[in-house]
């Protein structure tokens, strides 16, 4: 059997596995690449919509003084510090479960998540928008978006630990906070006039192919090295199995579907 087959047969779980981890973490990076490409040479559609969006909404933000300070109170409650110290905490628990291989895997990935982040902000070294009157200031570099980067890895690690231990209306729950609060953070950055709009969808999509990375790389080790059963990262979190091991009682939160 040619390679190409066995990796796309299903009686070689393993190998269609990391076809598909692959072929989505593909379509994840390219349009990363993409837009970082077009950043880089100020590609004229993208730079109207930048500053478009700039503009807009710093004239809102500056008419109504309560949107402003909506905007830098969800800023500033998920800023970068707060999801370390919460994935530091779920880290911590994990550890004292035993949990190793979990706690290993949550703790690379906001680290090396944030670290690669933030080294592409020095590599790229883009200039924030410089506004009149602005209603916040941020140090720096502005792509990819550091607070909006640290909310995907933040939200994306809790997902996934937390989705074993959920069903139903739990899981949806999940789902929900894990979309929209980096939504939220990403938007806030852009209507304080401290980001772009694409420094914002380059966090999206960076924190995105991070975390789905760690993950495939994770699944991959408990498959080939632990011996586990498949699992569905989507549906049932990183390390199902590990779920009598990080709860007490080793039940399920929320109803079941």
């Amino acid at each position: 059997m040619s390679w190409w087959r066995r990796r796309l047969d299903p009686g070689h779980g393993l190998g269609l596995r990391l076809t598909v981890a692959t072929a989505a973490l593909a379509l994840i990076v390219v349009p990363f690449t993409v837009l970082l490409v077009f950043v880089k040479t100020s590609f004229g559609p993208l730079t109207e919509i930048d500053q478009g969006a700039a503009w807009d909404l710093h004239a809102f933000a500056i008419g109504d003084p309560g949107f402003a300070r909506l905007m830098e109170l969800i800023s500033d409650v998920f800023a970068p510090l707060t999801w370390r110290i919460a994935v530091g905490a779920a880290v911590a628990w994990l550890v004292w479960r035993r949990a190793y291989h979990l706690a290993l895997w949550a703790a690379t990935t906001i680290a090396v998540g944030g670290l690669l982040g933030l080294a592409l902000k020095v590599i790229v070294a883009r200039a924030r928008p410089s506004l009149p009157d602005p209603v916040a200031i941020a140090p720096g570099a502005s792509f990819p978006s550091g607070h909006t980067v640290n909310a995907v890895l933040g939200a994306g690690v809790l997902l996934l630990l937390v989705l074993p231990l959920v069903r139903g209306r739990g899981r949806v729950l999940a789902w929900t906070l894990a979309v929209l609060i980096p939504l939220a953070v990403g938007f806030s950055r852009i209507a304080l006039g401290v980001h772009w709009f694409s420094d914002v969808v380059g966090g999206l999509v960076f924190g995105v192919a991070v975390v789905a990375a760690t993950a495939a790389a994770f699944e991959t080790w408990r498959r080939r090295d632990m011996g586990r059963r498949p699992a569905q990262p989507l549906r049932e979190g990183v390390g199902p199995e590990t779920k009598r091991e990080i709860t007490p009682q080793g039940g399920r939160i929320g109803r079941r579907s």
